[in-house]
Formats: structure tokens, sequence, C-alpha cells
């Protein structure tokens, strides 16, 4: 790297290292799920540092690092949020800079040992489909409605905001795009396994001030615990023993969140549905992997309506021959409505659903 005329660069001792961290999601028939390798701390998602000698960009990095991980083609990258607390690594200042990938599901091998996860195993309260979730009746509702009665009067009217928006409590209804907020309530309420970790010295994870990007700090032992996060030894909010869905190690959890958050999003006003989908497809096949990655059950003629109207998809003029039933006619994605508008998507909002 060469140094700007007239402008030192810092001393190698405070130089940081930069961790890249992809979350690669897909889609397996109806379950969207998410790639984790192994580490010494349990699942996690694949990453590895920044190489000055062999990655020109970030993107170049992220990219090798999925080949060495996993070796599958990934046909879409976005950055998420950069993650720097001084202490999120011992001994050294690292940087996490995470990105979405999404890639169409096959199998995988590589050294970290790498395995589809579902993303409602990670985040179970999140998958709609099929009615409420009932951890959220069980379990959620009951330590909010704990929260809130012991929080001091200057901060009641906040959290019964926070509440009624990120778990549609109150007049609020749910809004299935605010995934990574939920994940911070949760965390706050002591609901997910990583928050009993950060209370006994293990990675702590600040919650987002003002729309600022979560920080962590992950060495055990670095730091006191964040505010909001749960104290040494203190009994959680949630009900006793309450640890809902399957974590990740380190703060990969709420990368992955972060991500998901980020796809639902994405689906209003941008065509990435159609980056895990094969060339061609039924409209079947478009609507349940609209409705995985959404985790809501979608109306089928107002989805086909929106689809048209979009006219994000042509027929091939060919058809899906399904055993025991008519032919389905094949579509595929329409390339030149990127072009045509600026911001080509499915309106997630305005499907409706629940």
């Amino acid at each position: 790297m060469t140094a700007i005329e007239g402008h030192e660069g810092p001393a190698s001792s405070a130089c940081a290292a930069v961790e890249l961290v992809p979350v690669i999601v897909s889609v397996d028939a109806t379950t969207p799920k998410v790639l984790t390798v192994r580490s010494a701390a349990g699942p996690a998602l694949p990453s590895g540092y920044l190489d000055d000698a062999l990655d020109r960009t970030l993107e170049q990095a992220v990219r090798r690092i999925v080949g060495n991980e996993v070796g599958i083609p990934v046909r879409y990258f976005e950055q998420l949020y950069t993650f720097g607390n001084r202490e999120r690594v011992l001994g050294r200042r690292a940087l996490a800079v995470a990105y979405l990938a999404l890639a169409h599901h096959q199998p995988v091998h590589g050294p970290g040992h790498p395995e589809w996860r579902s993303c409602y195993d990670l985040f179970p309260w999140e998958d709609w489909r099929v009615g409420r979730p009932s951890e959220i009746d069980s379990v959620v509702v009951p330590a909010l409605g704990r929260w809130l009665e012991g929080s001091p009067a200057d901060l009641l009217a906040v959290r019964t905001e926070r509440a009624e928006l990120t778990f549609g409590t109150g007049q609020a209804r749910w809004d299935p795009v605010r995934a990574l907020d939920r994940y911070e309530v949760l965390y706050e309420l002591g609901l997910v396994a990583e928050a009993g970790e950060a209370s006994k010295g293990g990675p702590v994870v600040t919650r987002r001030a003002g729309g600022a990007p979560p920080t962590v700090a992950g060495a055990p032992g670095a730091g006191a615990p964040a505010a909001g996060a749960p104290a040494a030894g203190a009994p959680a909010a949630g009900a006793p023993g309450a640890s809902l869905g399957a974590p990740l190690a380190f703060d990969h959890r709420r990368i992955a969140a972060a991500a998901l958050e980020r796809l639902r999003g994405k689906l209003a006003y941008r065509p990435v549905v159609f980056e895990v989908l094969p060339e061609t497809f039924t409209l079947s096949t478009l609507q349940q992997v609209v409705e995985a990655f959404a985790g809501q059950q979608l109306h089928k003629q107002n989805f086909r309506r929106l689809v048209a109207t979009a006219n994000l998809v042509e027929p091939t003029g060919e058809a899906h021959v399904r055993t025991g039933g008519r032919p389905a006619e094949l579509y595929r994605f329409r390339r030149e409505v990127l072009r045509e508008r600026p911001a080509p998507g499915l309106g997630l909002r305005r499907l409706g659903g629940l």
C-alpha cells in the first residue's frame, strides 16, 4: 500500500487487522439456510483476514475466503456493517467487515467443515408461515412484561415503543423486516445464549444507538459489559433457563440477524430473490422462496398480480411436468427490468399475508 504524499499512516503497532465475515444465504426447497463452519467456540460463520499481499479489495478478500472455506460460487455480495470495538479480539484491534452473500443451494465441503443451517433454527420467532410462533407468547411476551414493569420512569416510554415496534405488541403490527432489532431486544432480555456468555465475561455485544451499527467485544474478559447487556451474575429478564434459538459463536448470530434484516428489506426494491433461484422456475417456486425469506405466508393471487405488475419475469414457453398434476409454466427473470427502473423489487411490506 502506497502512502499518500504528505500523509503519514499510523504506526504499525496501531494498525488494525481486518476480518471478513460473509453471511452466505440460500434456500433449500422452502427452508432459508445460512452456511456455518466449525470453530473452537462452536458453529460460526466463515471468516478470514484481509491479506495485503493477495487482496487488492475487500470484495476480492471475501471471495477468496469463501472459495477457501467452502468452495462454492457466490452470485451476489453486499457489504453489511463494520464491527470495530478495540477489545473485539484479544491482544489486538480487529475490524470485522460483514457481507451478505447469496448462492444456489448445493452440497458444501471444505477445511472448515461447512454445513447449511436453517435460518429459523437460529431465529425461530421469525417464521410466521404457519402462524404466530409459540415462543413469542410463551417466552417473549412475559419477559417483555417483566422488563417494562421493572423499567425506571425515564425509560418506560422508550422501552414500551421498542417492545411494540419489534414484536408487534400494543397497537403496532409485526414488521418482518425488523429482524436485527428483535435479536437486540432478546439479547437485552437475556433470552439468547450469547447474553449468558456476556454475563460470564464472554463475548459482549453493545446495542445500536440511533441506528448506528452494533459493536462487539468478543474476547473473554475483555472489558465490561455494555449498557443494556445482562450484568454478571444477574438473573435474565426472561423465563428461567430460556434460551431461544440455536446460538452461533462470537457475535455471529447478531451478524446473521443483520443479514436477514437486510435481505428482507431488499425484497421491496431489489430483485435479490432471483440470485438463489435456478435459471427457470415456476411462479409457485418463486412464491415459496419469497415466503421463505420473508417468514410469512403470502396470498397467491395478490403475489402473482404484484409479480405481473412489476414485470420481473417472463414465460419461457416451456412447462414443468409434475407427477399427478397439470404442467406448470416455467418463467425466467427479466434482466431488462434492471435498466427499466431504478428500484425493481417485490415490495414485501405491500404483500400482506399476516
